[in-house]
């Protein structure tokens, strides 16, 4: 109660961010209520988009203004809330515009393309992405694990809802049903997780848990096993991390298009933040080789069976969700990869190489998802069938799209293929050769899955005559991601060098 009774408005200010999406969620919901029924509610998604704007401003501002603090103290490149709780630094600020642009152009490629009898609580749909959006910001800033598991239930029962949003769909109600239960399983094993971190070491500031186990290794080495391994399972259940990964074509295919690309980007990496915020100050603190050995091997099969499962199971899939959501299994395992990597005095680059490869998969998961909101409703079909004869119906469309599908594949001049690349140098720096080898495997597999949208696109005779009609928020959302994805290819440089500004690990830090 104390650290909460010293909140003084300069504290606020550091949180401007959030209490804008909150005030935002809060305004919109009121203006929902109070409007007739029969006004269209296409503006209050233009008001969402605005409310995300305004807080990655502020979170541009507060990455500014604590940059040059540090620039003259090394201590205030980072602040501290509500008693070291909440902790506003670069790791979070780079995550938080992330999660925020990503949010924008989800709802962005929505409006006008969403049917309403697909989605037919559009205001509730629109601004619960605001909650959700919040929950990941709080996921990516928690210094407390008290703290990271209310943002991990904010951004849950948010999405919980939205997967369920077209409630006269028998299988969107399957679909939240089996998210509800697969989700509430997972958060039970994190927190069941986080307690015996709680039992060993007497704190769940995560930072001081860091200096504890040091400690604790030699009387709790058993406990510290099953902590680490009970939170493992519970983000790879939430991350959709093979064997874990059962529900996620299902929940997919049966969310509205705009939710399944905010679980594939948004709750995903979020979950990512989570893991490598925990993972990152306090696994690495362990003072036994072997014990942090095993802890980190464990985190290298999961991305192996990832890789491996999410690549085969997507080559027997004609739904399009569902194979991008196999697509995100796959993923997800390359994600984890910087994470199970070892600091040396040439490798110290594994949050830039998770960060690069995070963004380059946000925008081209959200332009794939665009372009199946757009195709889907003119076609009204969301199989590979879909796709055929796009390229006659609408060629840059489909030129955008195979750009999409390129940095999917992993192929030169996009984002994808530089972020893959980048992660498979950090495997081979540190000599984890069996994981660069199944990385490069998979990925060659994974030609024969992207490929088959080009095969549809461009070598088959559609059945639809006519163009295909795409609203004008939804092909803005398609080419600034195409954009950015060539830009990500084309010009790494900056990107990384903006990233390793901001935020860098410093190899004599980490060997103490």
């Amino acid at each position: 109660m104390e650290a909460v009774q010293t909140l003084t408005w300069s504290d606020a200010w550091y949180l401007s961010p959030e209490i804008t999406l909150s005030l935002f969620a809060v305004a919109l919901a009121c203006l929902d209520l109070f409007l007739p029924k029969r006004w269209n509610r296409n503006f209050i998604g233009w008001l969402t988009v605005l409310g995300l704007a305004v807080a990655a401003a502020f979170v541009v501002w507060l990455l500014i203004d604590m940059k040059n603090a540090g620039t003259e103290d090394p201590t205030a490149g980072f602040h501290n809330l509500l008693g070291g709780s909440y902790r506003i630094d670069d790791f979070g600020g780079l995550l938080k515009l992330v999660f925020l642009g990503a949010s924008g152009f989800i709802v962005l490629a929505s409006l006008g393309s969403v049917r309403s009898k697909d989605v037919p609580i559009k205001g509730e749909f629109y601004y619960l992405m605001l909650p959700a959006a919040l929950g990941a910001m709080v996921m990516s800033s928690s210094g407390d694990l008290i703290t990271l598991y209310v943002g991990l239930e904010l951004l849950s029962i948010t999405t919980y809802v939205l997967v369920g949003a077209r409630k006269n769909s028998g299988i969107s109600g399957e679909a939240a049903f089996k998210y509800l239960v697969t989700g509430g399983a997972a958060s039970a094993f994190i927190l069941y997780g986080m307690s015996f971190l709680y039992g060993i070491t007497g704190t769940t500031n995560i930072f001081m848990i860091g200096n504890a186990l040091g400690d604790a290794v030699e009387s709790y080495r058993a406990l510290i096993y099953v902590a680490f391994f009970l939170m493992t399972a519970g983000f790879a259940m939430k991350l959709a991390l093979a064997p874990f990964h059962a529900w996620a074509a299902d929940v997919y295919q049966g969310a509205p298009t705009p939710v399944t690309s905010f679980l594939a980007v948004v709750s995903k990496g979020a979950a990512f933040a989570m893991l490598y915020r925990i993972f990152m100050n306090s696994a690495y603190f362990v003072q036994d080789p072997a014990v942090q050995k095993d802890l980190y091997l464990g985190l290298s099969v999961l991305s192996a069976a990832a890789m491996i499962v999410g690549t085969a199971g997507a080559l027997r899939q004609r739904n399009v969700k569902r194979l991008l959501a196999l697509s995100g299994v796959a993923n997800a395992g390359i994600l984890i990869i910087p994470l199970t990597l070892h600091l040396t005095p040439v490798h110290t680059s594994l949050f830039s190489e998770f960060v690069y490869y995070l963004i380059a998969y946000a925008f081209m998961n959200i332009g794939a998802f665009a372009v199946l909101t757009v195709v889907a409703r003119g076609s009204g079909d969301e199989t590979l069938s879909g796709f055929a004869g796009l390229y006659h119906r609408a060629p840059w469309t489909a030129a955008g799209m195979t750009v999409l599908l390129c940095s999917l594949a992993g192929l030169p001049v996009t984002g994808g293929f530089l972020g893959k690349l980048f992660i498979l140098f950090g495997t081979v720096q540190t000599h984890i050769y069996w994981l660069a080898a199944i990385l490069l495997a998979t990925t060659v597999v994974s030609y024969a899955v992207y490929f088959s949208f080009i095969r549809q696109m461009y070598m088959r005779s559609g059945t639809l005559e006519g163009g295909l009609r795409i609203p004008f928020p939804a092909g803005l959302s398609i080419w600034i991601c195409v954009a950015a994805t060539l830009a990500l290819g084309f010009l790494p440089k900056p990107v990384l060098g903006w990233i390793d500004g901001l935020f860098s690990i410093q190899y004599d830090f980490w060997a103490q």
